[in-house]
């Protein structure tokens, strides 16, 4: 991603780890993604702040197609 290019949330979690998950999956299927949010050493403290993936808003509608397809088994 690059700071001309506008960036759109595309899902928000309160783990940083299913953040980053969402994240490779979209990198992994050409989509250009990113993890943005507070990260404690404590836990607890998750709630506070959402953890957000974004992605360019060009790609937006496909990363939300591929979050919202369940798993193939």
């Amino acid at each position: 991603m690059t700071d001309s290019e506008k960036y759109k949330t595309v899902a928000s979690y309160t783990s940083k780890v299913e953040a980053d998950l969402v994240a490779a999956m979209l990198r992994d299927n050409g989509i250009p993604a990113a993890v943005f949010g507070y990260d404690s050493s404590y836990p607890s403290l998750g709630w506070a702040r959402a953890i957000e993936v974004k992605v360019n808003e060009e790609d937006y509608d496909q990363a939300l197609s591929l979050i919202n397809t369940p798993p193939q088994e």
